[in-house]
Formats: C-alpha cells, structure tokens, sequence
C-alpha cells in the first residue's frame, strides 16, 4: 500500500491517472498535480474515483514541487509533464526524499537535443540519498529497453543488431495533428537522424533514410530512420550491440504539412518578435494545432511498436521479433485517450508498480534495461499491452 504522485494531467497523465486507479491494491493513495488544476479535476472526474486529490504545481519551480511533495508524502512521482522539466523535478525529489519515474529523456527548451548525460549526472546523488530514479518508462522509450534486456536474457547469448520499429497506422481524420504534445514531437522529428554502428555514432539528415517495412495485422509502412534516445543507453548496457537504428512511419500528407511547416518558419524554436511581444513560432503552432488529447474519439486504426533482433544463440544466427498492437478505439474506451498516450501510460504506471513491489528498487539513476525485465513483461499483459513473439522470420532489416 503505497503513495504515488503523478505530474502532468495531458493525454499521458491521463492514461497513467486510469491505470493507477484499476490497481488500488499497489497504489493505495493517489494525486494529480500540474500547473493548471481543472485539468486534473477533470481527469479524476472521468475516473469516477473522488478519492483521488488534485493539486496546481509549476514544474518548473524546484520551490513548490519540494512543497508539495513534502506535504503529500508520496513514495514515487511519475514525471509525464514536459521533458524540460525532468531536471526541475529530480531536483524536488532529492530535496524531499522521494524516488523519481520519467517517460522521456531531459532535454534544454532552447536546443532540440536529446542525450541522457544531464540526467545520468544525478545518479551519486540519487545513490547517497538511497532514492531510486527510473528513466524513460514509456514505450519506446520504456518497452523497447525491457524486449531488448528480455531477449537478452531468454533468447540470446550476444545481441549484434537492433531495430526498433514504431508504426502508427491509425486515423484521426484531422489534417494534421499529433499524436502527443506538437512541441516535443516537431523537434523530435526535425532534427537529423543518428544510428549507431559498430561502435560510433552516423548523423544522417532529417528523414533521409527510409524504406517501407511490414508491421503485423497492418501490411507495409514508410518507415524512416530517426534518432531516439533508448538508443544511447542500449548500446552502452548491451556493449555486443553492432548495430542499432529506430525507424517511425509517417504518411505523405503528414510529411508535406511538415515541410511547410518548416519552409515558412513555424518549427522554430527561438523567439520572434510580433506586435511588441516575444513569441517562439513552435509555440504559437502548438496552440492553434489540435489537442493531442482531443483525437481519441475519432480516431481509429491501431498502433504497432516492437524489436527486431539479429544474434546469436548456441553459436548459430537467431532473428527475434517482439511486438505489442494496441487499438485507438479500444484506448479510447477505456480511458478516454488515444492508442499513442496509452502505450505510452500504461509502461509508466507498471514501472511504478514495479519500483513499489521492491522489484525495481536500487539507489541511483536507472535505464529501464537495467532492472529484471520479466515481472514487467507479465504485467503488461495484464495491464492491456499483450505482446507477441516471432522467432526466425524475416526482419527486412
């Protein structure tokens, strides 16, 4: 019986907020915090659940998170607000003595750039302070870590090639919008790609490198090479990693309005001055962009994410697929949110149920693939993330 704080109350916090409640026998107490409270109101009154309590917080501000979190008491806080603020809220659990779950790296606001040495430079303090700091809880990353560290262990004796595939094959009839906060999504799609290849670092240009996979109970997709931060800490915890590369699909439409988007300027990320006032452009975007959180009604289709796997067992070749589809509709019906927050929600609550269970309980700052991954992969087939297994096929990789 246990205390947990969720920060951030979008499409994510909503889907972490549900999930947390359908398991009141690990998480006896249960807050929702973010800067504005009506959100979380919101989110505890399509839970039915009053006895969940709410409060308004700045995450920005170490001050009033130290505040609150030493006023509520929780054991852990799962961090689903903004990555700027990882760095803000790791700082109030240190102060407040409390263990720490984030979805997505840090990243500064000003610079799109994603690299895990800001957080990872906390990890002889959350030691000393015997807290535990859990990164990157989501899908991918989050679920993608915990298939690579699973087949590692059950399956293989050296990993050698590492594929993470991210499809989206749903519709949300919009003409454009994304699937989770527009700002971090922009700046995660436009910045060049990077894969890792027999031990350095290849940058590519933004969405240079694609070619069309095959995603199960959804045919071929245009998949294309990004750089995705669960990278940087995989081949740095399985050190036979020769390869490593994460691939998404986007559909044409998407990608043109992209482009315009930034041909005429909206993707920057620094100030402009308009009528007297300083604005950032991918700001503004965001607020004329549709609600993430508002898609899931309409929104049909499903989602595939998985590992495709190349090594080696018993000294002979293994290939290894492993993969979770989850439906928009079925999300939807049950928490409300589309399929994209819900992959993304599911992994962070089971991560906290794993840390108050004392199965993920070890001071310092963590990956995902660090911590046994097999009470993880059974939850998530309770908890509504089934996955499958492919063993000897065909990788196209």
């Amino acid at each position: 019986m246990s205390k947990v704080l969720i920060i951030g109350a979008g499409g994510v916090g909503t889907v972490v907020a549900h999930k947390v409640a359908q398991n009141p026998d690990v998480f006896s107490e249960v807050m929702i915090a973010s800067r504005t409270k009506s959100k979380c109101d919101a989110v505890v009154k399509a839970i039915g659940n009053p006895a969940i309590r709410t409060a308004k917080v700045d995450a920005d501000n170490v001050e009033e998170l130290t505040a609150l979190f030493n006023d509520f008491r929780p054991e852990i806080v799962i961090n689903v607000a903004l990555p700027y603020q990882d760095l803000t809220i790791m700082e109030a659990c240190l102060k407040a003595g409390v263990n720490y779950l984030d979805t997505a790296n840090y990243e500064p606001k000003d610079v799109a750039h994603f690299e895990y040495s800001w957080q990872w430079a906390y990890k002889k303090r959350f030691e000393e302070a015997g807290l535990t700091a859990i990164l990157g809880c989501g899908f991918d990353p989050g679920v993608s870590g915990i298939y690579t560290a699973y087949a590692a262990k059950h399956h293989f004796d050296e990993i050698q090639y590492l594929d993470i595939v991210d499809c989206n094959a749903g519709n949300h009839h919009k003409a454009f919008a994304t699937n989770f906060n527009p700002e971090i999504n922009i700046r995660e799609i436009t910045q060049n790609g990077r894969y890792y290849e027999n031990g350095q670092w290849v940058t590519t240009q933004p969405l240079e490198i694609h070619k069309s996979l095959t995603y199960p109970n959804i045919g071929p997709r245009d998949s294309y090479l990004l750089y995705h931060e669960e990278l940087e800490s995989l081949v740095k915890n399985f050190p036979t990693i020769k390869r490593a590369r994460f691939w998404m699909t986007f559909g044409q439409e998407y990608l043109t309005h992209l482009r315009v988007i930034q041909n005429i300027g909206m993707a920057r990320i620094d100030e402009v001055e308009y009528n007297g006032m300083k604005i950032v452009p991918l700001q503004f975007l965001k607020a004329v962009l549709p609600n993430p959180q508002d898609l899931g009604e309409n929104y049909d289709g499903e989602t595939s994410i998985g590992c495709r796997i190349r090594g080696l067992k018993d000294g002979k070749e293994r290939t290894y697929y492993v993969y979770n589809n989850c439906s928009h509709q079925e999300a939807y019906r049950e928490t409300g949110m589309q399929g994209v927050s819900y992959t993304t929600g599911v992994p962070a609550m089971i991560g906290a149920m794993m840390y108050l269970k004392g199965l993920w309980k070890r001071p310092g700052v963590w990956n995902v693939e660090e911590f046994d991954p097999d009470p993880f992969m059974e939850q998530l087939n309770k908890q509504g993330l089934p996955w499958h297994e492919v063993f000897d096929g065909d990788l196209e990789v």
